[in-house]
């Protein structure tokens, strides 16, 4: 007589047990998934604070900041900061093109401040709309002025270097090749100063890059999206170990039904 078939898988994990088990499972898992976003809530939390509070400081001395010895660190980036320091000569200004002002293009006028005879800052003054504007003229004379800390941009513009002073990118590797003083590797969007007449029209700072403080809140959120998930593969892994284990019950039935039999005696023979 054959074995009989095999029971289903589903058969199994759709018995009022692993049901039970199951909904518990997904209750634990929904709990778990919730703390994680609830972490990467916090996150973005953090970091939306610490990089408004960040460009919200009080203006502090760049050079309390970084030096001219150093990159530009990213704490820098975003600060409010004071500069005082005497304007350089006209030659040395450049300027950005294709800059949206007001739903107009135009340029941004980059004039350096010379901190000594050998050190400058390079200031974005503001915006006109094309480089021949009377207020492209270089101020003159000493100048104590308050400003953005702002970084590099990504785009090369040396090519745009070896053409002249218009350049597509406000980068200082690039700038660095058209003065002949160091320069700190950074600039400072002008947001107030004594400032002559005509000037370029005031420039909104771009915004700080993310602070990623509070990384610690992401890995705290993927830990328990992966606790969550470790539950739910717990019971798919106890409900198949249930299907391929042999049924204890049947076997403790099967047990008892052995023992129950009475031995078959062997027929007597019958005396004469």
């Amino acid at each position: 007589m054959s074995d009989p078939a095999p029971q289903p898988l589903w058969r199994t994990a759709v018995q009022a047990r692993w049901l039970g088990i199951l909904a518990l499972a997904l209750a634990i898992a929904a709990v778990m998934t919730a703390m994680g976003v609830w972490q990467l809530g916090v996150y973005r939390s953090k970091t939306a604070t610490a990089t408004a509070e960040r460009a919200a400081a009080a203006p502090v001395p760049l050079q309390s900041l970084f030096s001219i010895d150093d990159g530009l660190p990213s704490k820098a980036v975003g600060r409010q900061v004071t500069i005082s320091g005497t304007w350089g000569p006209s030659a040395d200004q450049v300027f950005m093109s294709d800059r949206l002002q007001d739903g107009k293009y135009g340029f941004w006028v980059v004039s350096p401040l010379k901190l000594s005879d050998t050190e400058a800052v390079m200031i974005v003054r503001g915006w006109v709309p094309s480089v021949s504007d009377p207020a492209v003229k270089a101020p003159s004379g000493p100048v104590t002025l308050t400003g953005a800390v702002v970084a590099s941009e990504a785009e090369d513009s040396s090519d745009d270097a070896a053409k002249g002073r218009v350049l597509s990118s406000l980068r200082i590797p690039t700038i660095v090749h058209l003065v002949k003083y160091r320069v700190y590797d950074a600039f400072v969007v002008q947001t107030s100063a004594a400032g002559t007449s005509p000037a370029p029209a005031a420039v909104v700072p771009p915004p700080p890059p993310t602070d990623h403080a509070g990384l610690r809140n992401v890995a705290y959120a993927f830990q328990w999206w992966i606790f969550a998930a470790f539950t739910l593969w717990m019971w798919g892994r106890m409900v198949l170990d249930a299907h391929r284990s042999p049924d204890d019950d049947s076997d403790a039935d099967s047990a008892e039904g052995d023992r129950g039999e009475a031995p078959v005696e062997p027929s007597g023979t019958v005396s004469t």
